[in-house]
């Protein structure tokens, strides 16, 4: 028997997610466990593989689609088997029994006026649908927003309800869209642009409109932006953010990078980031009870150090998770990053390698940033900021030499981190750099 295949969670803030490839073929044999699909989520490329077992008797959306959870994507079943009515069931198409007779255009009327309308002048006479048309969702269908039958009684292509939902949010109709979709179904590519909008689109439609000036170029956000754009938002709109910055003395920590690094094989040479990382873990070990989380109105203390790495890739940033820093080598942090970095840029990090850090580290010394202030990633309760090391003159002994500097920012969650609690990390770290063998020990 037929049945639909829907969109799963990939990924634990997966909203939605971009079909980037089919590994079936309609008409293909698939089993449990085979790989369906790959599918771009907010965090990566994950791999969809069935639930199911049967035969892959159509694909619902093509490749560079964009999908919500829950939606359906395909359908399986015994091979030859005829799935049309399924497929007129997920589009909303229904062919009434009897035409419809004809109607002025009214794509926003969505009830009859509460007074009696002008009588209208003789038209043919017709008789009305043995059954009016339902929608999928199982209501009255409004013509113009379910996809069955336009003005006059025109069938309107296949569509899927979120195609249909976007158009009804567009006012547009869908009578005569041509679908590329499989078996004719119109796709969001499809949809012609109109106006008006509805009220609530008014005023974003009219920022729009203001700022773009020819030449400017408006994309869709990826699936990845949008999730940084929501947490982002959240992040600020609900933790109490504050800061402690400090310019650390890294002349020494900087000597002790070129030893360890002398002579040794590019796999086991480490960055300064490294020695950072490692640097924070100690001196979260010492201050434990600033490494904890405010979840759900309580304060989780942990008894583990993990510590994120910011990574930029395309479209955004990923923050894998590097278990356990405190007791990791600084060559083990080192390795253990190279490989979490080279993933990450790949888009084939797992969703728990992005999960469950307690700390963050975030260093855009690389650009030559001096300093900067992050944004705290929930639930953890700190992120530190690291800018480049710069080559400064300091006060030595009375007498002025060369030395380098780095300047830091902790962000901190005020629930959870006080301004003395952060400043004690703070200090914990600056020991610690300045007197790099205890990095090592």
């Amino acid at each position: 028997m037929a049945r639909v295949i829907e969109l799963p969670k990939l990924s634990p803030t997966m909203e939605e997610g971009t079909l980037v490839r089919w590994a079936k073929n309609e008409g293909d044999a698939v089993n449990v466990d085979d790989l369906l699909a790959e599918v771009e989520t907010d965090k990566a490329t994950m791999e969809f593989r069935s639930f199911d077992k049967g035969t892959l008797l159509a694909k619902l959306i093509a490749e560079g689609a964009v999908a919500k959870l829950g939606q359906p994507v395909a359908i399986f079943g015994t091979p030859g088997e005829d799935v049309s009515a399924l497929l007129a069931q997920l589009s909303g198409a229904a062919v009434p029994r009897r035409p419809t007779p004809a109607l002025p255009p009214s794509p926003i009327a969505t009830q009859a006026p509460e007074a009696p309308p002008a009588p209208a002048a003789p038209a043919t006479p017709t008789s009305a649908p043995t059954q009016a048309p339902k929608s999928v969702e199982g209501g009255p269908a409004r013509p113009a927003e379910r996809g069955e039958v336009g003005v006059a009684g025109v069938i309107l292509a296949p569509s899927t309800p979120r195609v249909r939902r976007i158009a009804r949010e567009l006012d547009v109709s869908l009578v005569g869209v041509t679908g590329t979709g499989a078996h004719g179904r119109v796709t969001e590519a499809d949809l012609p642009v109109h106006t008006p909008q509805p009220a609530a689109q008014h005023a974003a439609s009219d920022a729009l409109s203001l700022a773009v000036r020819p030449g400017d170029v408006v994309k869709a956000p990826s699936p990845m932006r949008k999730v940084i754009a929501r947490r982002l938002v959240e992040a600020k709109q609900t933790v109490p953010h504050f800061y402690l910055e400090a310019d650390l003395d890294v002349e020494a920590l900087a000597a002790l990078r070129e030893q360890i690094n002398d002579g040794a094989a590019p796999d086991d040479k480490v960055s300064f980031n490294d020695l950072l990382v490692r640097a924070s873990a100690l001196a979260l070990r010492a201050v434990p009870e600033a490494n904890a989380s405010w979840i759900d109105g309580q304060i989780v203390v942990y008894d583990r150090v993990d510590v994120s790495i910011a990574v930029a890739i395309e479209d955004g940033l990923v923050t894998p998770v590097i278990r356990g820093a405190d007791r990791l080598s600084v060559r083990g942090i080192a390795r253990t990053a190279r490989d979490l970095i080279a993933r990450a840029r790949a888009r084939k990090l797992k969703p728990e390698e992005m999960q469950a850090g307690t700390f963050s580290v975030s260093n855009l010394g690389m650009f030559q940033v001096d300093r900067f202030a992050a944004v705290i990633n929930p639930p953890e309760s700190m992120i530190l900021a690291v800018g480049a090391t710069r080559d400064v003159p300091v006060v030595k002994g009375g007498a002025i030499v060369p030395g380098k500097r780095c300047a830091v920012t902790l962000s901190c969650d005020h629930r959870v981190v006080d301004g003395a609690l952060g400043a004690r990390v703070l200090q914990s770290l600056r020991k610690l750099v300045e007197r790099p063998l205890d990095v090592l020990a």
